[in-house]
């Protein structure tokens, strides 16, 4: 089936700023969706951290890009991860998209984030960051709206997550989620939790330190 958010015989996504060519898209990309994340890091959007929430994280993020911003993928994706030898990650079927978005966000909320040490609560943000991301809600945009999601999640709860830490490190951080979510039905356990738990981990000391 052919990826309706693809140009015709092309592999560049639809835009909204006519760019057909892969790089002016991720050049402009990367301009844009700069200059929004700082303004995020300011003056956060309100919200109830569900899904309406996390949509409206997304199209803002997206919104001078993609026509689609803010809105759940309709097609099931496949990405090659060089870390994973070729394979892809198993996202969530696109109709089960909402269902397991709202369920990660829910059971991220029910959690008991006052009561932990930090290393518990490392633990349980990457779980639920990992989560999240593997549902992979959107067709383009994923790591940056569930991390920018997660980070302003933990500043309501007090573990105030070093958004820097993760921009500054945005590959390893991407690595990092698929080799936490590398796990498959034919090929079994293959994950390596501990990357993320880390870097996690990480950005809670050095916010406990400031």
């Amino acid at each position: 089936m052919r990826d309706p958010y693809l140009y015709e015989n092309s592999d560049v996504l639809r835009n909204k700023l006519g760019l057909k060519s892969q790089k002016d898209l991720e050049d402009a990309e990367a301009d844009y969706v700069v200059c929004k994340l700082r303004q995020l890091a300011t003056d956060p959007i309100p919200g109830d951290y569900f899904h309406t929430h996390l949509l409206a994280m997304h199209r803002f993020l997206f919104e001078d890009l993609f026509d689609w911003a803010g809105e759940y993928r309709r097609i099931n994706i496949f990405k090659s991860e060089r870390v994973l030898a070729g394979l892809s990650i198993d996202y969530s079927d696109a109709f089960d998209v909402a269902r397991d978005t709202e369920n990660c966000l829910v059971d991220m909320q029910k959690k008991q984030w006052s009561t932990m040490s930090y290393q518990e609560a490392a633990e349980e943000m990457s779980e639920s960051l990992a989560r999240l991301w593997k549902v992979h809600p959107f067709r383009e945009g994923n790591t940056r709206t569930v991390i920018t999601f997660c980070c302003q999640y933990s500043d309501t709860i007090g573990l105030n997550l070093d958004r820097m830490l993760f921009e500054n490190n945005s590959k390893y951080v991407r690595d990092a989620l698929v080799a936490y979510n590398a796990v498959f039905h034919d090929a079994g356990d293959l994950s390596q939790k501990e990357h993320l738990v880390r870097i996690v981990n990480d950005g809670i000391r050095r916010k406990e330190q400031t």
